[in-house]
């Protein structure tokens, strides 16, 4: 049976490719979502991918994991300073999360070093651009083979 893995983007990053490129990269978000995809079915993961500017909508859709989804891969975003709702609902589903970021977010601005995801995270990938998100899910499916 494949497991599925819940990757999730919050605001900004739909302009992924245009928005900042020496900061946040060439590659689009579409790229991402492809890279993500081909990892996955690589290491025998079901993706999940959805990316929004709307907090609740981030909120309901981490809901929507609980009970069918093995674990969450997330960029937060500017959600992983601002957001003590964001924060509580990956509490709330009781699945493994995996932050990540395509910036080294402590190499920015000093309002960016604190993350309110990272102290439940299952760790923290920053700075290796859509790197990590492959990384990210590897680690998914090397925390899946090992389960009892």
């Amino acid at each position: 049976m494949t497991q599925t893995i819940l990757v999730l983007n919050g605001p900004n990053l739909n302009l992924l490719g245009t928005r900042e490129p020496a900061t946040y990269g060439s590659e689009t978000l579409a790229d991402i979502t492809e890279l993500c995809r081909c990892t996955g079915e690589a290491n025998g993961l079901e993706i999940e991918f959805f990316q929004t500017n709307h907090e609740g909508e981030l909120l309901d859709r981490i809901h929507s994991a609980r009970g069918r989804c093995a674990g969450i891969l997330i960029n937060p975003a500017a959600w992983t300073h601002t957001s003590v709702a964001v924060r509580d609902a990956l509490a709330a589903v009781e699945l493994p999360v995996i932050e990540v970021h395509l910036s080294n977010v402590h190499k920015r601005e000093a309002f960016r070093h604190y993350s309110y995801v990272a102290p439940i995270a299952v760790g923290v990938i920053c700075g290796l651009g859509s790197h990590g998100y492959r990384l990210g899910l590897e680690h998914f499916a090397h925390l899946l083979k090992s389960r009892p």
